[in-house]
């Protein structure tokens, strides 16, 4: 299943079982501790700024990017996800490049605990640490759960448009009413764009000092007031 959702794309290939495809690999439960600030920092520095927190939800969104194209990619392939808690995940951050995954013994669970794997299994444990150590807020940390999700999707259902086990449904019941992202967004009609996710806080990428800008999904779109 895993060695299949490497097809789909770069954020959707991560090599498991045997011996870790490259040098560098470390449990992802060390960066979510000792690690974390030597990562954010990296982050911030190749983003060219020092505001950490800007760096601190860019890392973040994008390490759930990597979690919900994994999780959600295997749940659109087989109706299971892999285990993501921190200690069976590993990881590694290139010299250019994203976030690099390992699962050195993955084991599955079923597709039903989408929203299980990812969020408590795995943010659950980021989530507070970036809270503490960089002070985003709770609110951001969900909206960039909400928006990789959504991207996620996209970039799937894109590139796997007929998924043996098609995961709309999945999605929808964690952005829903009562959905354990509930709130964070809603689906909107632009003239020229179609339908598009729009979230209801910011990820604060508007902040990096040269190249930012307003994602796609921003909350801040048609706004004059630039707010959290």
């Amino acid at each position: 299943m895993l060695r299949e959702l490497s097809g789909v794309g770069g954020f959707f290939d991560v090599p498991a079982g045997g011996e870790p495809p490259g040098p560098g690999y470390r449990p992802l439960a060390e960066l979510y501790g000792s690690g974390l600030d030597g990562y954010v920092a990296e982050v911030g520095r190749r983003l060219g700024t020092g505001d950490r927190r800007v760096a601190a939800s860019t890392a973040h969104l994008g390490i759930a990017s990597r979690m919900w194209s994994l999780a959600l990619g295997c749940a659109a392939l087989a109706a299971r996800v892999p285990d993501l808690a921190p200690d069976r995940v590993w990881w590694r951050l290139p010299a250019a490049g994203s976030l690099q995954l390992w699962l050195p013994e993955p084991a599955a669970l079923p597709g039903a605990e989408l929203g299980t794997a990812v969020l408590d299994g795995n943010l659950a444990v980021l989530d507070g640490e970036v809270r503490a150590r960089f002070g985003v807020s709770p609110r951001i940390l969900r909206g960039n759960a909400a928006s990789a999700l959504v991207g996620t999707l996209r970039v799937l259902l894109d590139r796997l448009p007929a998924p043996p086990c098609p995961p709309v449904p999945l999605v929808a019941e964690l952005l829903g009413p009562g959905g354990r992202l509930a709130g964070t967004g809603g689906f909107v009609h632009e003239e020229g764009l179609g339908v598009a996710f729009r979230r209801r806080s910011c990820c604060l990428y508007y902040r990096v000092p040269a190249g930012g800008g307003l994602c796609g999904d921003c909350v801040l779109h048609g706004r004059r007031d630039r707010r959290d």
